[in-house]
Formats: C-alpha cells, structure tokens, sequence
C-alpha cells in the first residue's frame, strides 16, 4: 500500500505513541551503553601489552605507602611489582585501579613448600584479606630461585602448587596467577634463538614447571637484561642492538635457521624462551619479563651505565611495547614488562651500578627524563611538565663554587639575576646561586639528557624553585602569581567521551519526538 494512503488512515495520535516509544528506547539504550563500554575497555586494557614497575625498599628516603600510592597514580602507573607482600603498601592500593604482583621472598619458600596450612594461611592473609579492593594479578614465588638458592629448588614447585591451590579454595585461581621469575642463565645457546635450551641440570624442575603454567594459563616470568648481555659479550654485541637504536639491515642479527631478523637483544632473549619451552612441548604459555632495565651509574668496571644509556635503553623499550609489534617469533604477541626499577635502591651494597636502577630518587625526584611520547598519558609528570636542575643537599661548598663558576663562565649560563640588587641574589649563598645558574644551563641546553649534572652536585626535581620575585628560567610563575597546569588523563578522556555520547543520545530523542509531537499539527 503507498505511503499516502496509509498515512491518510491511521490517526496522528499514533505517530505520536509511535515514536516517543523509539525516543525513549533509544534514551534507555544509550544511558545503559555507557558503563558497559567502559567496562569492556577496562577489560581490553588488561589484556593490552602493558609496561609497570618494579619497587624495591631499599632506599633510605622511600615515601609512606599512601604518599606512593598517590605519586604512582599522579605518575599514571598502573602495574606494579613488590619483592613482598607489605600489608600497609596492599592496604593503600585499595580502590586503585593499579593491578600489582605480590612476592613470597625466597626466605619462605621452605615453610610454604613444606606446607598446605601454611601456604593457605599465606594466601588468607595476604591476598583473601585485600582483593577485590586490591587489584591483586599474580603472585611471583621467590626471586631467581634456581640460581641464587639452588638448594631450595626441590621446594619450588610444590610451594606453586600449594598457594595455587589455596587460591582455589578461595575461589580466586583464576584472577591470580602464580608464577616464579628466572634468571636469563637458566637458558643455553640463547643466539641465534633458535638453538636455545634449557640448563639440562634443572629439567626435572622445568618440565613439571611448565606443564603446571600451561594447566593453570600463568606465564613464564623472566628477568632479561640486555645490560648484562652487552657487558659479557663486549665487541660481539653491538651497544645499539641493546639499546633498541634504529639500525641498518647490515647491524641487525640474523638467525640462521630460521632468518628472522632481530633488530633488539631483548626480543632475542624473549623467542629463546618460546624457543626453549618448545624443546619441552610446551608451546602455550606466554613470556612476562619481569625485571628489565639499565643503570645510569657505574665504576670504571662499567663504563656504559650511564644516565644517556639508562634513557635511551628505557625510553625505546616503553615505544616498543606500546608499537604492539610482538617478536620476529612471534608478532601478533608483545610480551608486558616491568622495569627494573621504580626508585634507586641507594641501600645496596656496591658495585656502584646496583644502586643505580631507578628512573627516580627515593624521595620522587627523577634520575633523569624518559622520552616517551606517544605513549598517552603513561609517566605523564615525566614527560609533560617542566623539569628543573638544582643543586645537591649535603654538597660541600668549595666542589659546589668550583660547578657554579663553570655554569657562568665556560657553561654560558645567564647568571646576570643572581647579581648584587637583581632578583635572585637572596638567598645570598653558594647554594642558591648554583642552582639558579645550573638550571639557567638546563633550560638552555634544551633540558637535554646529560645537561644536569655538573660532575655529581645536582639533580633533577619536578618542583618549581622559584620563589618570591626570583623566576627560574623554564618557570611558568609570573611575579607572584602561578599558572595551574593541569595534566588530562586517558581516563578522564574517555569519560567525557562517553557522556558526550550519552548527551548526543539524549538530544537525538529529544529531537524524535519533538518532531512527532509536532508533526500532527504540521
């Protein structure tokens, strides 16, 4: 029947039902759709390649757990491992969204693996006690075990299988993996990755090991360190095929047997583990690195931990995960890692490069300035606000002098408001002079990595120094006044997305019905 026709015979009144009923569907579709939709992209992040941090304690001036737990969300951290189970640290995570991996220290290995009860007492009072409030993601058993306790590797996988079992009892097995992290060494031959294996003295651990992370869908966790590789292998590996730097076709390593071309030593060390779990029929279980980093210090023994090579090293490994390019072996998968670490562990014995890992100070200051952008909102403070160079506390002040004559004189540094009368002559002393005048050379040289320094006497801070009518150059204060800068997250970004959505929704019904309402009388 023609449209006329049918229109001629039905009462307005019914258009009018008609569509105010499609208005109101489509109002509740869209109001509905919103939680859901960040659910489910709260979900495909999980599953996303992700970069965290690991968190070692030992540091002299290391922030109270709520106080981290706030710079790790100002950071935009939201995966992080600890070497325990700190009560007060899983206690201020609570209704976080940052997911965590909690250790059993290598020391309890022989109570939990000789143990039901007390693995399930383990797992009641430092996973059932905080999730769900507590992201908890995993548990990582012991610490190199099989190098650094080789004694207790008879214990490893029972004490496994007993807190996997526990979290059964709990319901919670399948929200919490448990894994145990390895050292690179437990493999053979690692290049090209094709020949690799593992140390036949520890199959009988690795084999049932395997087989339990394959039942129970865990990764392999391992610590791989290119550093190290570089440095046992000096004139064979080239530095840059470490650092991720661009390289020629010529520069890259080309396995033999299977002529894939790597143009990085981490993924190399990553396809030798699917490699060397392939030789034990497992081929199921995915690669989680768990320790991975460079040191921006050393001794004379280690003349390539430097804060260039920490940088660099660690800016291009968070690019490479976040391009989700996977490995030669295996492209479609891109393992997630945690840098090693978070703060610089000053607390640690020497040599001088094991306490030299961190991207921070204890007290959240940074060692030196990633460059990862592109990579959204991640380290946000890093990478988007303004940075400083001041001078070291606890300098004495001839060393500190020699810096400050050297910043205004050969350094070219402005050092004309520090004089007699100018605005920052107060505080008049070695201290504040330097700092004004080693960050004037910082700004300068474009805050590049290397330009803070000034042979040990300064670092970098993310808090404005300037004060009163003193404006330190790269300040965004004006006189006495401050401009607030204000870092969007990803998250925020979604949310106003999504109700600018449910807005759209809202007015397109509006607007259905208003023109049925009014259509009748047309």
């Amino acid at each position: 029947m023609p449209v006329t026709s049918m229109s001629s015979t039905v009462p307005p009144l019914f258009f009018f039902f008609f569509f105010l009923s499609i208005a109101i569907f489509n109002l509740s579709i869209s109001a509905k759709s919103w939680p859901l939709s960040q659910e489910n992209k709260i979900q495909e992040q999980d599953r996303d390649p992700f970069v965290g941090f690991n968190i070692g304690t030992d540091v002299s001036s290391l922030l109270p757990p709520p106080d981290l737990v706030k710079f790790l969300q100002t950071q935009k951290i939201n995966h992080i491992r600890l070497y325990d189970a700190d009560p007060e640290f899983l206690k201020a995570l609570a209704k976080t969204k940052i997911r965590v991996i909690i250790s059993v220290p290598n020391n309890q290995l022989l109570a939990i693996g000789s143990s039901n009860a007390t693995a399930a007492s383990w797992i009641g009072r430092n996973v059932v006690a905080y999730y769900p409030e507590t992201l908890i993601t995993a548990i990582s058993v012991g610490d190199e075990v099989l190098n650094t306790v080789p004694s207790s590797a008879p214990l490893l996988l029972p004490a496994i299988e007993s807190l996997y079992n526990a979290l059964v009892a709990s319901n919670l097995h399948t929200q919490i993996k448990v894994s145990t992290p390895h050292a690179a060494s437990i493999m053979m031959d690692t290049f090209p990755p094709s020949q690799a294996y593992f140390n036949q003295t520890w199959l009988s651990v690795m084999s049932p090991l395997l087989r339990f992370l394959s039942k129970t869908g865990s990764p392999l966790m391992m610590n791989l360190y290119p550093y190290y590789v570089y440095m046992q292998n000096k004139g064979v590996v080239p530095l840059d095929n470490c650092l991720f730097e661009p390289l020629t076709p010529a520069k890259e390593m080309v396995d033999p047997n299977t002529l894939l071309h790597y143009t990085n030593v981490l993924d190399a060390m990553v396809d030798a583990a699917y490699v060397s779990m392939k030789n034990l029929n497992i081929s199921d279980v995915a690669v989680l690195v768990t320790e991975t980093g460079w040191p921006s210090q050393g001794d004379k023994m280690e003349p390539h931990a430097t804060i260039d090579n920490a940088d660099t090293y660690t800016s291009n490994l968070i690019k490479h995960v976040f391009d989700r390019t996977g490995t030669p072996l295996r492209p479609e998968v891109t393992p997630s890692v945690y840098i090693y670490e978070l703060f610089n562990e000053d607390k640690r014995a020497k040599p001088v490069s094991e306490a030299s890992w961190g991207l921070f100070y204890g007290n959240t200051t940074p060692v030196y300035l990633l460059h990862v952008s592109g990579s959204g909102a991640f380290l946000a403070n890093d990478t988007t606000n303004k940075t400083y160079c001041v001078a070291m506390d606890g300098v004495d002040v001839k060393t500190l002098q020699a810096a400050l004559d050297w910043a205004c004189g050969p350094g070219r540094a402005n050092c004309s408001e520090i004089q007699p009368g100018e605005s920052c002559y107060q505080p008049n002393n070695v201290k504040g002079h330097a700092s004004f005048a080693f960050n004037s050379y910082y700004q300068q040289e474009g805050r590049a990595s290397g330009s803070c320094d000034f042979k040990g006497v300064a670092m970098i801070t993310t808090t404005d120094p300037s004060h009163g009518s003193c404006i330190f150059p790269g300040s965004k204060k004006v006189g006495n006044g401050t401009q607030t800068v204000v870092n969007s997250t990803q998250v925020a970004a979604g949310e106003t997305s999504s109700r600018s959505l449910l807005s759209r929704g809202f007015c397109a019904s509006m607007m259905i019905l208003v023109t049925c309402v009014l259509l009748p009388f047309w």
